[in-house]
Parts: C-alpha cells; structure tokens; sequence
C-alpha cells in the first residue's frame, strides 16, 4: 500500500519517486497547492476504492497522513465487499 501511495503522489505532483518520503507535504513539495491535493484525494480514491469525508480530506496534509487514512478505509472496504 505504501508503494502505491507514493507512486500516486509522485504521478499526481509530477515529482520523481525517490523524492516522495513520508513526511511530504504542502509545506516542503511547492508542487502540492490545493488544486493537486484534490487530484491526488480522486487519484487515491480511485485507486484504492475508497472515498473520504471532508474533515478527512482537510486532514491529510502530509503522506504519512494520507497513508493513515488509506488504511483507516481499507477493512472497511473489505467488510462491504463481503456483505
């Protein structure tokens, strides 16, 4: 899951993958205003199935966050697949 966070982060900010780490965020990555946040919240959405609430979205502002929501959504996205 990891990789494939930061293979979308680096896609959606058009940075290369060796400069994508965990603690990325709006503050050292220019490239990540408010409009490539968006992109990148329907890019993990996409992704991984899975969608987030507004104060979720608000929230993740670091990939170490984003990462913490992904997996928050991913049991959740098991369960109701096998209801």
């Amino acid at each position: 899951m990891k990789e494939r966070v930061f293979q979308i982060v680096s896609q959606v900010l058009g940075l290369p993958l060796d400069q994508i780490h965990e603690q990325s965020s709006p503050e050292n990555i220019e490239a990540w205003d408010s409009l490539k946040h968006m992109n990148l919240i329907l890019a993990l959405e996409e992704e991984f199935g899975v969608q987030f609430t507004d104060e979720k979205i608000v929230e993740m502002l670091s990939v170490k966050l984003i990462m913490e929501a992904v997996e928050e959504l991913l049991p959740q996205v098991k369960n109701d697949s096998q209801r």
